[in-house]
């Protein structure tokens, strides 16, 4: 990878806005920047040009790299609009942008990071992947696991995260966040040795 003196890092963590949504598994996205940000020493600041918070900083490594840590302020299927205001405001090309977000099809706690691919039904991802013309952005897919028995998955990603699954969830954010900060700083493939389950 670059040695990025120049060009930031755009890191989007998926969920929605609001208190009603905070504690649901669809936020994993946003558990993980809060976790980069709190490690960048950086507060997160409304930007209305870019409809995101935004927190800009350093990640620790060869060359200090800089980032921008983002969480648009729309919902999820409409998250594709502040990701592409954001490239074009910050001028970070695709291939220097991560976008962090839950996974169904990963068990919970399970970790994958990957470069391009389909939307699997994210409807995140399918915002991102219009607004942003294709999906050769870095993924950094948080588990969440599928619903039990016949709940709904569209259900199952806006309900809190059980007991059982909070017990775990602070240790799930900060692999996640460690798993973005290999990736900038050492390269995909280092990314997935240390961290694809």
């Amino acid at each position: 990878m670059a040695d990025g003196a120049a060009e930031p890092w755009l890191v989007i963590g998926l969920g929605n806005p609001g208190e009603e949504y905070a504690a649901t598994r669809h936020n994993a996205g946003y558990l993980v920047v809060d976790a980069l940000a709190a490690r960048a020493g950086g507060r997160f600041g409304a930007s209305r040009r870019v409809r995101a918070d935004v927190v800009e900083g350093r990640i620790a490594g060869p060359g200090s790299l800089r980032v921008v840590l983002a969480k648009p302020h729309t919902y999820m299927n409409e998250s594709g609009g502040p990701a592409a205001a954001l490239r074009d405001f910050y001028g970070v090309p695709v291939e220097r942008t991560v976008v962090v977000h839950d996974e169904l099809d990963l068990p919970f706690a399970a970790l994958r990071c990957k470069l391009g691919g389909g939307d699997n039904g994210h409807n995140g991802l399918k915002s991102l992947r219009r607004s942003l013309g294709g999906g050769e952005f870095y993924r950094v897919r948080v588990g969440i696991g599928r619903p039990p028995g016949r709940q709904d998955p569209a259900d199952f990603v806006l309900k809190p995260w059980s007991s059982t699954e909070r017990k775990e969830l602070d240790l799930l954010v900060e692999r996640a966040a460690d798993c973005v900060e290999a990736l900038v700083t050492e390269g995909l493939e280092r990314a997935q040795q240390q961290f694809n389950d």
